[in-house]
Parts: C-alpha cells; sequence; structure tokens
C-alpha cells in the first residue's frame, strides 16, 4: 500500500514500513529482506521470509500506536497475544471454502475490506471495521480529453482476468487492442496454449509488462479499457486508473465491479462479449472529463487516508 503510506507520512503521521530493502518509501523502512522477494533468485521460500518479518513486527509492536496489516491472515495467532490494535485490510478473493473456518475462529481479528462487495463470502462471519476503497493520487495519471484510437488490457494474464474475451470483443469490433499484461509462472501454460497464438492476430498487440509511468501512457490513450473479468473481483484498480486518464471502462458484471462503476458515466458495465462490442458503439457517449471527474470524487489516495484514519481512531481509541 505504497499510496498510503506516503499520504500518511504527507499528513505528518509517523510510520514505519515492514518491507523489502529496496522499497521507495517516506517512511522509515525496516527491511526484512534485502529485494523483493518476487524477483529474488535466491530465496526460494516466500513463507519464510514473511513469517520472519512479522515475528520482527511482533517484537517492536509496544513502539506503535496501531500497526495496519496486508499479509493476509499469517499474523492472526500471533497477534492474538498482542495488545496493540492492529487492522488487517483484505485484498484477495473470499469465497475460498476455507476461509469460513479461519474467520470463525479468529472472529476478533478486525479485519477491513475493499469494497463491500468483497465481504459477501464472510459477511456475518468476519469481523469488519469498515470498508475503505483503493485509492491512487490524483497528479499520479494525467487527464486526456481527447479518444484513443485502441483499446486496452491492463492486468494478468491469467483466465480470471478474461484476456480472451478482450480479444474476442476488439475482433468482433474490428477496434486494436493493446495487451499489457504480465505473465506469472503459475499462468505460463495458460498462456502459452490459450493465448499466445491469438496475439498473432493483425488487430492484437502485447506489450508486455509495464510501470507505473507506462500505464499512464497506455491508459491515457486508449478508447476504453476491457475489463471482462471471469471471478468475483475484490475492487479492479485497472478500472480506476484508467478512469483517472478520463478513459471509460467496458467491464463485466463481477464482484465489485457495479459497485466501482457508474454506468453511463464512468463507462459501461456488460454481461458478454455481445454486450461489451454493443457498448463500443456507444462509447463517444462517455464524457472524459465526467469520468475523470467521477474517479476524483471517490477514488484518490486522499480519500483513502482519510477512510482509513477513521478506521485507526476507532481502533485506536481507549476503551
Amino acid at each position: 500500500m505504497h499510496y498510503l503510506t506516503e499520504a500518511l507520512v504527507r499528513e505528518g503521521h509517523e510510520v514505519t514500513l515492514y518491507a523489502s530493502g529496496d522499497s521507495r518509501t517516506s517512511a522509515r523502512l525496516r527491511p526484512g529482506v534485502a529485494e523483493a522477494l518476487r524477483f529474488s533468485t535466491t530465496r526460494r521460500d516466500p513463507l519464510a521470509w514473511h513469517v520472519l518479518q512479522l515475528a520482527r513486527v511482533a517484537r517492536e509492536a509496544a513502539d506503535y500506536d496501531l500497526v495496519h496489516f496486508h499479509t493476509d491472515f499469517l499474523h492472526y495467532p500471533l497477534w492474538r497475544r498482542m495488545s496493540v490494535p492492529q487492522l488487517t485490510t483484505l485484498h484477495g478473493r473470499l469465497n475460498l471454502p476455507d476461509l469460513c473456518p479461519l474467520y470463525e475462529e479468529f472472529s476478533d481479528i478486525h479485519v477491513a475490506s475493499i469494497s463491500d462487495s468483497q465481504r459477501g463470502p464472510l459477511r456475518d462471519v468476519a469481523r469488519w471495521a469498515g470498508t475503505v476503497y483503493n485509492g491512487i493520487p490524483a497528479d499520479s495519471y494525467t487527464f486526456r480529453g481527447e479518444r484513443g484510437s485502441y483499446l486496452a488490457f491492463l492486468g494478468r494474464m491469467s483466465p480470471e482476468k478474461g484476456p480472451e474475451a478482450a480479444i474476442d470483443i476488439a475482433i468482433r469490433a474490428g477496434i486494436p487492442l493493446k495487451m499489457a499484461a504480465k505473465v506469472d509462472p503459475f499462468d505460463r501454460d495458460y498462456f502459452d496454449t490459450r493465448i499466445q497464438h491469438r496475439l498473432e492476430h493483425p488487430l492484437i498487440e502485447y506489450v508486455g509488462e509495464v510501470d507505473e509511468h507506462g500505464k499512464n501512457e497506455f491508459l491515457g490513450g486508449a478508447l476504453a479499457l476491457l475489463f471482462p473479468i471471469d471471478w468475483p473481483e475484490p475492487f479492479g484498480l485497472a478500472m480506476i486508473e484508467a478512469m483517472a486518464c478520463g478513459t471509460p471502462v467496458i467491464a463485466y458484471s463481477q464482484g465489485a465491479v457495479p459497485e466501482v462503476m457508474s454506468e453511463g458515466v464512468s463507462g459501461y458495465v456488460v454481461a458478454s462479449v455481445d454486450e461489451a462490442v454493443d457498448a463500443l458503439d456507444r462509447i463517444e457517449r462517455i464524457d472524459r472529463a465526467g469520468c475523470r471527474a467521477y474517479f476524483e470524487q471517490r477514488f484518490t489516495a486522499e480519500h483513502m487516508l482519510h477512510g482509513y484514519l477513521d478506521l485507526y481512531r476507532q481502533l485506536a481509541a481507549p476503551t
């Protein structure tokens, strides 16, 4: 949660970040490992390093007014024995069968959701402190008033993100599609067997993974972002990144999509390839300035900051 950490520091709060040593942060950095585990070629077991980091947090917990975790449920047994207030933001899908008994056991742990939809499977089980939408700095993405000439797909090359549907939509609509996506090791077989040969179509261009600057250019230059997901999306950060550029979104109605989107303002919510193609016929009705304004009203880093500060105050207040 880099944007949250930076916003807290700018607000004047003392923040300590437990992360890898190569992290870029304005907070006081307490590295548990030299480089990000995702890029390490020598550390084969990420879980071991996460456990070591959590043990260090526990040893130093008395130095803090509150500890905010983004480590899923790894720390629950440890933190049950701590007196320092904590909040855990859940970032993933919660409709997995093993999670219900886990949250029945740890119903004393305060958790935050990133959308109300995300809570569904554990709505009456987990101890919800509140919902805080993800946010990004308003100045990190540049508003583009002019419409682009291509469709964009941004995310992972995995079945749940819908790259095949995005390709189908683009070909049916006759509009070029640029795909900026990473291929994780566990998605390699899917990419090789289901996606790679489809990239040979003249309308489809695979540009690989892009950084923050690249995303700004990529999304800002697009006619629309295609978000044809096939899973209960907890939030969908790519949608608000596109909105920040003024680029409308065509998204499948799964998970938090109807909660994040504003029909006819930020784009269109659809249920199929056919509906997505029809929506593209209406895409020029979307006012790009209105799309950007909608982002500013709901999904900036400042909105996220104040949402979490409200939860911090509630949890850290004397009882």
